[in-house]
């Protein structure tokens, strides 16, 4: 039995401490929150134990959740992998890039599992396109969320576009050759409202935009390659993909031909893959716990973290340079 300790019992806290639960083969031994308010509504929904020092959650886990506020992701972190011991930490990685860069070093020396909770890559419909070979040279994002007071600490970049950020990385194996930005703060201290294009050395461009004062909610990737266009709809779990085939081609769910400018004949074919319902934080919390007991590579490693976090950076100092500029 894998023991589990969790650090963190605000929302997202509660959220993983139910679907810890809920995975067979874990025992969860307790969290650690300094908030008398957060562990006792805690305590009363999950039935599961306060620990109050922190280094004593440490040694009685073999594995330690933290889903603390981002601030305290550093010093949690390196107190557990001092100890050794298997860490799940939620995105973003650390506070600043030094401590990243630190946490990334500690991950290698403990030589211990490690995960970030980039819990988009576990969204079923992005999971659909597992077997599809894709290689865009052009995306398109746009993450829209309506206004929370929670998260308004951080500027949006690291609160929404962080999520598009990995999943652009992760599909474009290329190193960003250039990033320009722009932000406005509209409701509170920090960015609301952003747009950042990325681009790599191999052609590839991805504009991104992130806004957390929208009318309406939408998490959407649009992926554009050779011969095909791809959507990913985070939010409403949906995937299609539009080829230009050859006549004779493998049949799509809807095809329809087309005269091309040259004479050829082409087919437009449209496909919906079949995206299998699944709850993306359980399955990215059961797919760390399984990485330690068979020792496993996880999904998104502490180098993914960090390397969504240098560029998510890299866009915030553009974004800066850009206000500064124009006197925003």
């Amino acid at each position: 039995m894998l023991k589990i300790g969790v650090f963190g019992a605000g929302h997202l806290g509660k959220i993983h401490i139910q679907q810890w639960k809920e995975i067979p083969g874990v025992e969860l031994v307790g969290f650690f929150d300094p908030d008398d308010d957060n562990a006792a509504s805690a305590i009363q929904q999950y039935n599961i134990p306060r620990v109050t020092n922190a280094d004593d959650l440490i040694q009685s886990a073999d594995a330690l959740d933290i889903v603390s506020t981002t601030t305290t992701h550093y010093e949690i972190a390196k107190k557990c992998l001092l100890a050794s011991k298997h860490v799940f930490i939620e995105k973003p990685l650390a506070n600043t890039l030094e401590e990243g860069r630190e946490l990334v070093k500690l991950v290698k020396e403990a030589n211990v599992k490690c995960q970030v909770g980039h819990v988009e890559r576990y969204n079923p419909a992005f999971l659909s396109l597992d077997e599809e070979a894709l290689q865009p040279m052009f995306i398109e994002g746009h993450r829209l969320a309506q206004f929370n007071p929670r998260g308004t600490d951080v500027s949006v970049i690291l609160d929404l576009m962080i999520h598009d950020i990995d999943i652009v990385l992760h599909l474009v194996k290329s190193p960003v050759r250039r990033i320009s930005a722009s932000g406005v703060s509209v409701i509170s201290e920090t960015a609301d409202i952003a747009n950042a294009r990325i681009e790599f050395d191999n052609g590839c461009v991805a504009n991104l935009t992130a806004s957390r004062i929208s009318l309406k909610k939408m998490r959407k990737l649009r992926l554009f390659q050779r011969d095909a266009y791809i959507s990913v709809d985070f939010l409403d779990k949906k995937t299609e993909i539009v080829r230009l085939k050859e006549p004779g081609a493998t049949k799509g769910m809807f095809d329809m031909p087309i005269d091309m400018p040259n004479g050829d004949k082409k087919i437009i074919s449209i496909q919906l893959p079949e995206v299998t319902p699944s709850n993306a934080i359980r399955s990215e919390l059961a797919e760390f716990a399984d990485a330690i007991k068979n020792d496993k590579l996880v999904r998104v490693s502490v180098y993914d973290g960090f390397q969504a976090m240098d560029v998510a950076h890299q866009v915030l100092k553009k974004m800066s340079l850009h206000n500064e500029l124009h006197n925003v």
